[in-house]
């Protein structure tokens, strides 16, 4: 198997009623050991994009290939070694953490005594101990966050999506958070992260990607973008220089 965790090669999907091409041939790769920040406007493709590779929606064309396979022949072992961490919480409010934990890892086949180990560890890494059986209905959007970053980690990915895994939380989960991440891609998690948050995109990914209107229209480290112009000091400059400055409200 090649070191491509990700192969997308001439991408293209239009929504039913909407004549403007979303994705428009776009071609990229994410190769192990990579936290590819995938960043972009409101409307630029960008959720089409992760929504295709989570295998949730199809393409009109193109190819997407995971791990050196196709989701029409190996759905089941893409699944397997594919963690996703969706923006909007994705948890049953009146029941505990270890109740979600438990469901969600019932689901992706851990053994009992294995699954009961790494919640009760992941709680403790995330300080939420004393909380494992308190209704998630009563935690902190921070609090919340973590769990449903724990529930797409359970069953030790390869490859994780984060969909702006950070958005509206405290700093001090923030860095729990971020530091936990940068400890799994240590130990050889491939992740691809999405994020409005250009300074954290800077200083947490390896390498960058920028789409705008469906295509891929940069990608490098965040360093060696930043030295291509002259103009911009920051990640945040380079990106505004490329996608520009009009509001984006789609």
């Amino acid at each position: 198997m090649s070191d491509k965790i990700l192969y997308i090669n001439q991408l293209n999907k239009t929504y039913p009623g909407n004549n403007r091409q979303i994705i428009s041939g776009l071609d990229m790769t994410i190769h192990a050991g990579e936290i590819f920040g995938f960043l972009g406007p409101n409307g630029a493709g960008k959720t089409t994009t992760v929504n295709i590779i989570s295998g949730l929606l199809s393409p009109d064309s193109g190819t997407v290939c995971l791990f050196d396979r196709d989701y029409n022949t190996d759905r089941q072992y893409i699944k397997q070694h594919l963690g996703i961490v969706p923006q909007n919480i994705a948890l049953f409010p009146e029941l505990t953490a270890v109740e979600n934990l438990k469901i969600f890892g019932n689901i992706y086949g851990i053994p009992h005594a294995e699954l009961n180990k790494k919640i009760y560890n992941y709680l403790e890494l995330y300080g939420l101990s004393e909380y494992a059986n308190k209704r998630v209905s009563t935690f902190s959007g921070g609090m919340k966050r973590s769990i449903n970053l724990i529930i797409g980690v359970l069953h030790n990915p390869d490859f994780l999506i984060l969909d702006e895994p950070t958005v509206g939380i405290d700093v001090q989960s923030k860095k729990i958070i971020i530091d936990s991440l940068l400890e799994m891609n240590r130990n050889g998690m491939t992740i691809l992260y999405t994020s409005h948050d250009m300074e954290e995109a800077e200083c947490f990914c390896t390498k960058v990607g920028i789409i705008d209107n469906g295509k891929l229209i940069a990608e490098d480290t965040p360093q060696n973008l930043i030295s291509l112009y002259p103009a911009c000091r920051e990640l945040e400059d380079v990106y505004l220089h490329l996608t520009g400055r009009k509001l984006r409200n789609i």
